[in-house]
């Protein structure tokens, strides 16, 4: 039994998946913030993933989609909670207190911290293999991203901007802890999230006299936030159990170029030399990841855990009986070494000297 599919597949497509639906609800919900306060809006998006995710997931049987994904156990549900805390909640009250107190410029452009802490965290606390390309690649997708934000004025790290930085601290912590939980379903971990954060800023906002709008503006932004925070959310997270979080944060970070792409396409902006040489820097880090080729002999050692998967190199395991593939179920998987492409994913978190 051998696995033909190559490295890149499916992890980079989710990645860059996340990116794109994350980046097209930033000018979505610009027309929106218009007609709702910030904070409600914030909750009206989460509350409109958690929801849409939630029709999804108990669905499932009705239309004869059975999961093949492993259910959250109690040993996750601590993980669970600090992701909620950190990424659906202080994550959120931190931007909206930033925000308050900073420039819409300095904003935007410290909101790009985000991805540089994921890949942080990652490479220092969480050790995820690291090397100069890979560096490179995130520095040049890290600055064209800082470059799309940049609005010539000068960058002041105020009161409001230690909050904004201390949001993205947050979302950084948040990304790489969901990673413990990337082997469960990632449906009901983002239904669960989006639930509780969006009724979270849902009521703060109502209890600090934000006006309720009309059902279509609230069903419109519940449409933004289905697909742009709860689909974006669980193809991150299948990234995750592909990529590790050092690669899904850098991909996830194309998302401000893919926002203003579609500022220019329904808001008429201009086509600027900041939005081409944005376009140029992400562009080479993108290649440069995508190029990576990590090969080298490396050991598995005995480890049993469920989540979904088929039938390759690394699941030899058997059945009493015939099963469908993917599914899921817990398993054991045996001592082996080989030598093949991979990236830090489920089976392939082992140090590198």
């Amino acid at each position: 039994m051998s696995d033909h599919h190559s490295h890149l597949w499916p992890g980079v497509p989710l990645a860059l998946g996340s990116a794109i639906l994350f980046g097209a609800s930033a000018p979505l919900s610009k027309l929106l913030m218009g007609s709702i306060d910030p904070w409600l809006l914030a909750g009206i998006l989460y509350l409109g993933a958690g929801t849409g995710l939630a029709a999804v997931h108990w669905g499932r049987p009705l239309i004869g989609l059975p999961s093949v994904e492993a259910q959250l156990q109690p040993q996750d549900m601590p993980w669970l909670a600090a992701v909620i805390a950190f990424g659906g909640m202080l994550g959120p009250l931190f931007l909206m207190l930033g925000l308050s107190q900073t420039s819409a410029a300095s904003g935007s452009l410290l909101l790009n911290l985000e991805g540089l802490a994921t890949m942080v965290i990652a490479w220092l606390i969480f050790r995820e293999n690291v090397d100069r390309r890979l560096l490179i690649g995130a520095g040049a997708i890290l600055a064209g991203a800082m470059l799309l934000s940049w609005s010539g004025q000068a960058l002041r790290l105020d009161t409001g901007g230690l909050f904004i930085a201390a949001a993205c601290l947050c979302w950084g912590i948040d990304n790489n802890l969901t990673r413990k939980l990337s082997s469960a379903d990632p449906v009901q971990i983002a239904m669960i999230k989006g639930l509780v954060a969006g009724c979270t800023n849902f009521i703060l906002a109502l209890s600090l006299g934000a006006a309720l709008p009309s059902i279509g503006l609230i069903g419109a932004g519940a449409v933004v936030g289905f697909l742009g925070i709860g689909v974006s959310l669980v193809m991150f997270m299948l990234g995750l159990r592909h990529l590790g979080a050092a690669r899904t944060g850098a991909y996830f970070s194309l998302a401000p170029f893919i926002g203003a792409l579609l500022a220019v396409i329904i808001f008429r902006d201009a086509i600027t030399v900041q939005i081409v040489s944005a376009g140029l820097l992400m562009g080479l880090g993108l290649w440069l990841h995508l190029s990576e080729r990590h090969d080298h002999d490396h050991a598995h050692e005995a480890v049993e855990h469920d989540h979904a998967h088929t039938h390759d190199d690394h699941h030899r395991h058997t059945h009493d009986g015939p099963v469908s593939e993917p599914h899921s179920h817990w398993h054991r998987h045996e001592p082996m070494r080989h030598t093949h492409s991979h990236y830090p994913d489920l089976h392939h978190r082992h140090g590198h000297g």
